[in-house]
C-alpha cells in the first residue's frame, strides 16, 4: 500500500504557531506572545514532520551557542504516535544540535527515553500554582533596594545579569522577552553607596492561555525574591491563577512558592547530554521556560 512521504524541515514562523497550539492541548499553557519569544531565539531552531501535506510532529532544538543548546516541544500528533515518526524528528533535531550541550526539561512520561538518548538528569523542576491577590496592591519594597520597570533600565545591564542564570548569551531573546505584550518586568537595584544600581534581582510576568507565569524569577537573596515576586503577582488580573516554576534543588525557592499559598503541580527533569553547567541555583528562583530554557 502506498504512504506519503514523511519529511522533516525547519518551520516557518506561522507554522511556530501550530507548535504552541499543540503545547496548548497537551496542557502546557504557553504565553500569548510566545511563539514570537521562542522564534527570536534562533528562527532555524524549529522542525516540523509532515505526512504528505499534513503536520504531525514537532520538536525545538534552540542553538544558543556552538557550545550549548535547548531541547523543546517534542509532540507528536495522538493518532501518529508509536509509529516512528517521533523518534525520526527526534534524531534530526539531535543531529543539528551534535557536539553541543543539550539541555531539556523532560516530562515524567518521556525521562527514560531521554537518558537512552545520553541525557543525564541534573535536578527537579515543580511548577507550582497559586492565586493573584484579590486587590491590586502597591507592591511594598524595603530601603536598601528599589525596583524598577526593566524596560526603562539599562538593557546590556540586565543581560549581564540573566547571563549568570543561563549557560550562554542570549540578547535577543531577553529583549523580546521584556517588551512582550501583556507582560511585566522588573528589576531590583542596590541602594546602598557603595552598591547603588547594581541588579540583585529580576524577573518577568506574563499572560497566558490560563493565567500568569513568572519567569524568570533571579534574585540576590531570598528576601528580594520574595519583594521581586510581590511586585510582578501585583500585575496579574486578581484571583487569576499565577504559576511559578522552581528548581527543586534551590529549597529558598520552595519555601518562597509555599509562602506564598501554592501548590505544586507538575514536575520536569532538567537534563543535560554534558557537565551540568555551572550555575548559581540558591538564586535562581523561577525558571524562564521549560520549552526554551
Amino acid at each position: 500500500m502506498w504512504k506519503e512521504p514523511y519529511q522533516i524541515r525547519t518551520m516557518t514562523r506561522k507554522e511556530v504557531d501550530l507548535a504552541i497550539e499543540w503545547a496548548a492541548q497537551e496542557g502546557w499553557n504557553p504565553g500569548l506572545h510566545d511563539a514570537d519569544n521562542y522564534y527570536a531565539a534562533d528562527p532555524e531552531g524549529f522542525l516540523i514532520g509532515l505526512l504528505g501535506d499534513e503536520p504531525i510532529a514537532v520538536i525545538s532544538a534552540i542553538r544558543y551557542t556552538n557550545q550549548f543548546a535547548f531541547l523543546g516541544f517534542y509532540i507528536v500528533k495522538p493518532e501518529y504516535r508509536g509509529q516512528g515518526y517521533g523518534i525520526q524528528i527526534w534524531n534530526a533535531a539531535m543531529q543539528s544540535l551534535q557536539g553541543r550541550n543539550i539541555a531539556l526539561d523532560g516530562v515524567v512520561a518521556q525521562q527514560e527515553n531521554y537518558r537512552k538518548s545520553g541525557f543525564h538528569l541534573a535536578y527537579r523542576n515543580i511548577r507550582y500554582e497559586g492565586t493573584a491577590a484579590t486587590e491590586v496592591a502597591v507592591p511594598s519594597v524595603k530601603d536598601d533596594v528599589t525596583i524598577v520597570d526593566a524596560r526603562t533600565y539599562a538593557f546590556e545591564d540586565i543581560c549581564a545579569y540573566d547571563r549568570e542564570f543561563f549557560p550562554a548569551q542570549r540578547r535577543t531573546f531577553v529583549k523580546t522577552w521584556l517588551n512582550q505584550p501583556d507582560s511585566q518586568a522588573f528589576v531590583l537595584l542596590k541602594n546602598e553607596p557603595e552598591h547603588r544600581d547594581r541588579v540583585v534581582g529580576y524577573g518577568v510576568i506574563r499572560k497566558c492561555r490560563n493565567g500568569y507565569k513568572v519567569g524568570p524569577l533571579y534574585a540576590d537573596t531570598p528576601d528580594y525574591a520574595d519583594q521581586l515576586f510581590t511586585a510582578l503577582k501585583s500585575f496579574a488580573f486578581p484571583s487569576e491563577p499565577v504559576y511559578l516554576d522552581v528548581p527543586e534543588v534551590n529549597p529558598q525557592a520552595v519555601a518562597l512558592a509555599q509562602r506564598h499559598q501554592m501548590t505544586a503541580s507538575f514536575e520536569t527533569a532538567r537534563m543535560y547530554t554534558g557537565a551540568e553547567p555551572e550555575l548559581p541555583l540558591e538564586r535562581l528562583y523561577g525558571v524562564t521556560s521549560f520549552e526554551i530554557g
